[in-house]
């Protein structure tokens, strides 16, 4: 055994590794947040109506805060503004659902084997008259 390993070298060793395991921690918070903060504008924006996304970039997000629990408060304020500020980023708002009102079901004419003798001679003078 190497006497050149005392326990103070050990601990300095120690301590160093710790402080680098901190400062990673600490970067990888701050990573996550911005991700978190990312994320929640681009969500805010698709609900806001926003074209396209890249707008993001034309927004001040300074005034957009994650809260004690996580929470990211102050998007849709910065949504409201830019849309009265920027109007040209944002077209038509969306909701959580993509669906569409169904377009009415095509009307299938009658055939003249469906119709009573009166009908037909009603519907025979109606194409008739429309020539």
């Amino acid at each position: 055994m190497s006497e050149d390993n005392t326990p103070a070298d050990g601990l300095a060793e120690a301590q160093s590794r710790a402080a680098a395991l901190e400062a990673r921690i600490a970067e990888i918070e701050a990573q996550g947040r911005l991700q978190l903060l990312a994320s929640e504008l681009r969500a805010e924006a698709l609900r806001a109506g926003m074209v396209d996304l890249d707008g993001l970039k034309l927004l001040e997000t300074g005034s957009v805060t994650i809260n004690e629990k996580g929470e990211v408060a102050g998007a849709a304020a910065l949504m409201a503004a830019a849309r009265r500020a920027k109007p040209w980023l944002f077209g038509a708002t969306h909701s959580s659902s993509p669906s569409a009102v169904p377009p009415p079901a095509a009307t299938r004419p009658r055939l003249a084997t469906e119709m009573t003798h009166e009908e037909w001679q009603a519907a025979r003078r109606e194409l008739l008259r429309r020539r």
